[in-house]
């Protein structure tokens, strides 16, 4: 079907319009508009929003297809409202060099739910020794532009410092995993388990002191600065991080920083029941630094949300804490997560939802057809929100191979009903239909 009749749509929550898709753009939106050769879509009582946009997901493949492969990663963005994704380069082999992100590239064509953009590796095998190929990756068919060793921190601040100068001859940036390997004993048998602080010591567990990102981030920060490049700070969740960040932004400093749901709603009091599927990496802080994040995502201080979408294998996560494997599930759960923390409660409407999930992560980027505003003559890349709905989370019915999802069995509002992909329905009723390149769902 090349057009599409959307009919009742309220943009950004505003008042009903209908809005008409037709070879993949819009081309028209207003009231009583018709159109007999378009597939007519009722969205009476629903939330038009421009797809959303993630700089932060773990699709695995290749080399992890047990834990993820980039077809059932980018049906479980398409689901979640996600009309493109950034796909981490701890795949294995590591995607260091232009062959492997050109591949994690074709496989996201062909799947075809979401466009997928590979993401670099820094270093060589994430080894944070000798800086990757990133002028071949830059220059390849995947035009690579974001670089990042996340599940690693570049600890070696020359070597950082050169990676900033150099991604900026290519009109790129770092994309920096805040965490001090010594003051979390990263690689010994101390290396820290969660949150430092008061659950830490009741029950146990190596700390993971908030400084240690704040550290990382106040060093790169400077870096940035100095060289005059552009620094992307994954997953903020202390609210020192924050102050930092405002800071930086006072001054004008290129940085962006991204917080995921996860950090938004979870606190460290959930690992009392050593369930390892509140592992994770960073590790959940405390309430105050939930409180914090919620109020820099609404006042811009931090930019975006990322979902650190990172599934693993069950034998990874269902087994004794120390030995589990850090990260939660995120791309389906992540527009009600982040409606139930920042809606629900006022700390934003769903423009500034819109900017924070889609506009923003794809200005950071660099796209010039994701996160487009709704308007004629834009790419028809969107999605349709029952906000009214509440999702009851099942992992074992997601699309994602992951079932760590940390919010299983809570009630959390909103609902994705349809996504549009380059003016194509790949998600109807919350449903996945067909995918862009004809595969069946």
């Amino acid at each position: 079907m090349n057009a599409y009749l959307i009919t009742a749509a309220a943009p950004y929550g505003q008042q009903p319009v209908d809005i008409l898709i037709r070879d993949g753009r819009i081309v028209s939106i207003g009231e009583n508009i018709t159109d007999d050769d378009a597939e007519r879509v009722d969205a009476a009582g629903l939330i038009a929003l421009p797809g959303m946009v993630d700089l932060h997901t773990h699709l695995r493949e290749p080399g992890r297809e047990d834990a993820e492969t980039v077809d059932t990663g980018t049906r479980a963005a398409a689901r979640g409202g996600f009309t493109a994704v950034h796909a981490m380069a701890n795949s294995q082999p590591v995607a260091d060099t232009a062959g492997v992100v050109e591949q994690v590239k074709r496989l996201g064509d062909d799947a075809g739910w979401s466009e997928v953009y590979p993401v670099g590796a820094v270093t060589r095998g994430l080894a944070g020794e000798q800086l990757a190929e990133l002028g071949a990756m830059a220059a390849s068919a995947a035009e690579v532009r974001m670089f990042s060793d996340d599940g690693h921190c570049v600890a070696n601040p020359q070597l950082m410092r050169r990676a900033l100068e150099y991604v900026s001859t290519v009109g790129g940036f770092i994309a920096q995993h805040a965490q001090d390997p010594d003051l979390t004993a990263w690689g010994t048998d101390y290396a820290a388990q969660m949150n430092e602080g008061i659950v830490s010591s009741a029950l146990g567990l190596p700390g993971w002191p908030s400084v240690a990102e704040e550290a990382i981030i106040a060093r790169d920060v400077l870096l940035a600065d100095y060289v005059g490049a552009r620094l992307h700070i994954c997953h903020v969740s202390t609210a020192g991080s924050v102050e930092i960040l405002k800071w930086a932004k006072s001054r004008d400093i290129q940085v962006t920083a991204e917080v995921t749901p996860h950090h938004l709603l979870l606190t460290d009091e959930l690992v009392r029941s050593f369930d390892p599927v509140y592992k994770v990496n960073p590790p959940l802080r405390t309430e105050r630094d939930t409180r914090v994040l919620r109020e820099a995502l609404a006042e811009g201080i931090i930019d975006v949300i990322g979902t650190d979408h990172a599934p693993h294998p069950t034998q990874a996560k269902e087994c004794e804490w120390h030995q589990a494997a850090m990260g939660m599930t995120g791309l389906e759960t992540a527009l009600p997560a982040v409606t139930h923390a920042m809606i629900s409660t006022g700390l934003m409407d769903w423009r500034r939802f819109a900017e924070v999930t889609s506009e923003t992560p794809a200005r950071i980027y660099g796209h010039t057809h994701q996160g487009r505003p709704l308007a004629e003559g834009e790419p028809a890349n969107l999605i349709l929100v029952d906000p009214g709905a509440v999702t009851t989370v099942r992992p074992e019915e997601h699309a994602t191979k992951g079932q760590n999802s940390p919010y299983r069995g809570m009630e959390l509002p909103g609902v994705v009903r349809a996504t549009f992909l380059n003016g194509h329905q790949v998600v109807a009723d919350g449903a996945l239909t067909v995918s862009t390149t004809g595969r069946s769902a």
